[in-house]
């Protein structure tokens, strides 16, 4: 800003100055057209009016010669100080055999002098603007930074495990929707948090089972001393199915470590319905593997996005493949898609048995009777969803019998 002031104010003093000589110059030129177009005689007339001009005209006219050749209508302008007063002179040719010009000067001293006044007056200003705008500056640069500083403060003091909102109400109006913002992101670090503490507690009682049933089997079978062949196959068949339970798990926990690294994912530039066709393609054959119904319905025709597609698969296999295997052999699964002002929003309909809408659904190990899964796949959509900032709703329908599972896009549409 102060640059930018002195700047102007150069560019400011510089313009009157150039108009100030211009204006005199101008001046001159008119009464030197005056004098040659009405005098006859230069050298005699000129000496003969030369106080009826100084009087008239403000000006000094006198002939004078060059040593230097003088070129055919070359007028020369001197500037100088005389007796600290300002003198502009003008030298018109005259006669250039002779090299002689016609001189006319003019005392311009009121104009320079008011002219330095006006530069006095720019300097006086921009020395005042100079000093509000570093008075403005340094309250606004308070104001700007007492919220910050109060934000700074509230989050420096929290930790994994004291996460507060933050009031809002104490903060400027500019401050309010940044305030928010971070509410909202603590508030999904906490719920990771807590469903990420879930998983864990979840994970240890999940392996714990399969474990101790293997270890109840064992103890019972080396404690039996009628074991015949038989027993011992189903003692070895229990613990394989303990071993496959495990296994799950594993593969669930591995699963979402995957998950977390497809957070890192660079976003790419896509046609999300030609994304989806491909995709639905796949979970035809799906359906048709386990001899279930699975049909699609996407619009608009075209919808460019810039996205982690890796996340975005996790999240409609997981959808899908939970309307397949909730939904009977002569019910349908449907796919749809469209665009809600500046949503893309996809949708997955089955006509199963619908869900228990009064518990977290989301959350770790959380299965209905009728599952055999692990638990872990929404709440491996929902931390997918959060990694897209995409917003996740299962229901029940109302239109009939079933669940719908919605995923809904913001601002994901690419400009290109």
């Amino acid at each position: 800003m102060l640059s930018l002031t002195i700047f102007f104010s150069v560019i400011l003093y510089s313009y009157i100055s150039y108009k100030v000589d211009q204006n005199i110059e101008k001046s001159l030129q008119r009464h030197s057209k005056y004098i040659l177009s009405m005098y006859r005689n230069i050298p005699y007339d000129i000496s003969q009016n030369h106080e009826i001009l100084k009087n008239t005209l403000n000006i000094n006219a006198k002939l004078i010669q060059e040593k230097h050749h003088i070129k055919h209508h070359q007028k020369i302008v001197h500037k100088f100080m005389r007796d600290d007063r300002y003198i502009f002179e003008l030298l018109v040719p005259y006669d250039t055999k002779k090299n002689q010009y016609v001189s006319i000067s003019a005392d311009v001293t009121k104009e320079k002098q008011m002219q330095e006044s006006i530069n006095q007056a720019i300097i006086m200003i921009n020395i005042l603007s100079i000093f509000l705008i570093g008075i403005y500056a340094f309250i606004l640069s308070k104001m700007l930074i007492t919220p910050i500083e109060l934000l700074n403060r509230k989050l420096s003091d929290m930790n994994e495990y004291m996460i507060k909102e933050i009031d809002v109400s104490n903060l400027p109006v500019e401050f309010k929707r940044l305030g928010e913002s971070i509410n909202s992101l603590l508030l999904r670090i906490q719920n990771f948090l807590m469903y990420k503490k879930e998983l864990f507690v979840g994970t240890a009682h999940e392996l714990k089972t399969p474990l101790a049933v293997m270890k109840t089997k064992n103890q019972v079978t080396l404690f039996k001393k009628d074991m015949n062949e038989e027993k011992l196959r189903d003692a070895i068949d229990q613990n394989i199915t303990s071993i496959d339970e495990l296994n799950k798990i594993i593969s669930a926990i591995l699963e979402f470590g995957r998950a977390e690294g497809a957070q890192f994912e660079s976003p790419q530039e896509i046609d999300i319905i030609e994304f989806l066709e491909k995709k639905c393609n796949d979970f035809e054959f799906l359906a048709a593997s386990k001899e279930k119904r699975f049909d699609y319905k996407l619009s608009p025709k075209h919808y460019p996005v810039k996205i982690q597609t890796l996340l975005l698969t996790q999240i409609l296999q997981n959808f899908v493949q939970n309307a397949l295997r909730f939904s009977p052999d002569d019910k349908m699964v449907i796919l749809q898609s469209y665009a809600y002002e500046n949503h893309f929003i996809i949708e997955v309909l089955d006509e199963g048995v619908g869900i228990d809408e009064s518990i977290d659904i989301y959350a770790p190990f959380i299965r209905s009777d009728k599952s055999k899964g692990t638990g872990l796949g929404l709440f491996l959509a929902k931390s997918a969803a959060d990694a897209l900032g995409a917003t996740l709703e299962i229901s029940n329908r109302e239109d009939c019998q079933g669940t719908i599972a919605r995923i809904k896009l913001t601002n994901y549409k690419s400009e290109t």
